[in-house]
């Protein structure tokens, strides 16, 4: 128990009144520097340190046409011996008997079929925009065998659910709530090594090969959410550029948006310097931890390469050249977000994907799914423009990076340093706009049938993403009023433009 204020002060007097005068003032420091440090034991001041460090972790990646044979080897170097394959039923579709196609799991399949004494289960029950349900069946399934290793071969949703079933393995009796992201679960802290997990993308978008971050739809409460912790990162992600041929284009459109905001979003947000708090804990530091110089170089490089080949393979999906750029482009957007952290338009995309599915029922065109889907780069594009003209006063000179971006110049062209910082939000607002209208994407939330009246239903399902929200420049406590006001405003700007 501390001692009492009054205590405090007869201990000081009374030291004064007896030291010896030669020493006395020597003794009189001492006693004021004891005194301090008791008032703050009996007085104890809230202080929040801010971060003074920043970590930087990714996957081991190997990138190059056809890599995917490869991936049997390298189980078998790693001393597998039962593996776990999670793929979804489109892409377990496409594999015949005889294991001789040229699709993508098929080349994994025949990869471990090639090895000796590697045997393996194939779970194909993932979906598109997995659920709660959906990572039960998974982790239930996961339980039931003794697996080694695991493989993922399929997009985001596929390598999502994978790292969740190889979490939960590990933790047997832990309930999915546990390390679900507060406040919307515990949070806690992975601190059991999980097995191996190696992840084969097929998609150019979620980057999901390269970070420690699952997410997940909360269909009980109509909004996204995830995990995020750096030991859910695989231990290597196989980039194989053959893997997305099969890809559709309407695919292709939407992995790339989430790619592009990815970068965007990573390169904008708070310095690591200003998050707070800093953790007690080295292993409590968060996986999303601001902007960086790392994190930085690997997002403005993505932005490059997303702006200039994206357009190219929606007019032609055949574009191998613009495929595999964009192929590494998720990747390395995926390096840069995975440390540093995405902000408000994640924040937002998913209450404007999970409410869907009880409110609009919007179904985006090109997606072979029997329910209501905003595919994930859609809904995280409805509210682009609007967000970074919000966020651009922040930073006014990294926005004019991104505007100079969009309008295929550099930074240091007349043009764009001789528009104030105060117009710099308006001009890459309309920049974004007409990046994405020459994509083909719904022109605001209006076009996918959400109205003005839906906005406070979306900002409740927006004000719990802490996690992503507290990143974001310029809202400041997102769970106060102006926070609260803050999305608003930026929802109603997004309803249509």
């Amino acid at each position: 128990m501390a001692p009492s204020r009054t205590a405090i002060f007869r201990l000081i007097n009374a030291s004064q009144h007896s030291s010896c005068p030669c020493h006395g003032s020597h003794l009189a420091q001492n006693v004021h520097a004891i005194a301090n440090q008791l008032r703050r034991l009996a007085t104890p001041v809230e202080r929040v340190d801010k971060e003074y460090a920043f970590e930087v972790a990714a996957s081991n990646l190997r990138f190059g046409d056809g890599v995917t044979r490869e991936v049997g080897m390298d189980l078998k170097n790693m001393k597998a011996t039962k593996v776990a394959i999670f793929t979804d039923s489109n892409i377990a579709n496409l594999l015949p008997m005889k294991m001789a196609c040229g699709f993508t799991c098929c080349r994994a399949i025949e990869s471990l079929s090639s090895q000796q004494d590697l045997p393996f289960e194939i779970f194909d029950r993932v979906v598109t925009e997995p659920t709660e349900d959906s990572w039960r069946d998974a982790i239930a399934w996961s339980r039931q065998h003794d697996f080694s290793h695991f493989l993922a071969v399929g997009g985001g949703s596929v390598i999502d659910t994978a790292k969740a079933a190889n979490l939960f393995t590990v933790y047997k009796d832990a309930d999915l709530y546990d390390f679900i992201n507060a406040p919307i679960g515990q949070g806690l802290a992975i601190r059991q090594a999980l097995r191996p997990l190696i992840a084969v993308p097929t998609t150019a978008g979620t980057g999901s090969e390269t970070t420690g971050t699952a997410i997940l739809d909360i269909t009980s409460k109509s909004f996204k959410t995830g995990i995020a912790s750096r030991a859910l990162k695989p231990t290597l992600g196989i980039v194989d550029t053959f893997n997305t041929e099969s890809c559709p284009t309407a695919v292709h459109i939407s992995a790339g948006l989430d790619v592009l905001f990815h970068s965007l979003e990573s390169f904008t947000a708070i310095p690591y310097t200003e998050r707070s708090p800093r953790p007690a804990n080295p292993i409590l530091r968060p996986a999303y931890q601001g902007s960086n110089p790392v994190a930085d170089i690997f997002s403005f490089w993505a932005l490059e390469q997303t702006v200039k080949y994206l357009p190219r393979v929606a007019k032609n999906k055949e574009d191998n050249e613009a495929r595999r750029q964009l192929l590494l482009a998720a990747s390395f957007a995926g390096i840069g977000f995975g440390n540093a952290g995405v902000h408000l338009c994640h924040g937002m995309s998913y209450p404007i994907s999970g409410l869907n599915k009880k409110g609009p029922k919007y179904q985006h065109a090109g997606y072979q799914v029997d329910h209501p889907i905003i595919p994930h780069g859609i809904s995280v594009a409805l509210t682009g423009p609007a967000v970074f003209q919000f966020t651009a006063p922040s930073s006014p000179d990294k926005h004019r990076q991104v505007l100079a971006v969009f309008k295929q110049t550099t930074s240091l062209d007349q043009s764009i340093t001789s528009i104030p910082d105060s117009a710099v939000g308006c001009h890459l607002f309309e920049a974004i706009a007409s990046f994405l209208d020459g994509l083909g994407v719904p022109r605001g939330l209006e076009a996918v049938g959400y109205s003005k009246d839906d906005v406070p239903m979306l900002v409740e399902g927006t004000l719990p993403q802490r996690r992503v929200l507290d990143l974001a420049p310029g809202v400041g406590d997102v769970a106060g009023e102006d926070g609260r006001e803050h999305i608003s405003r930026i929802l109603e700007a997004s309803l249509k433009y």
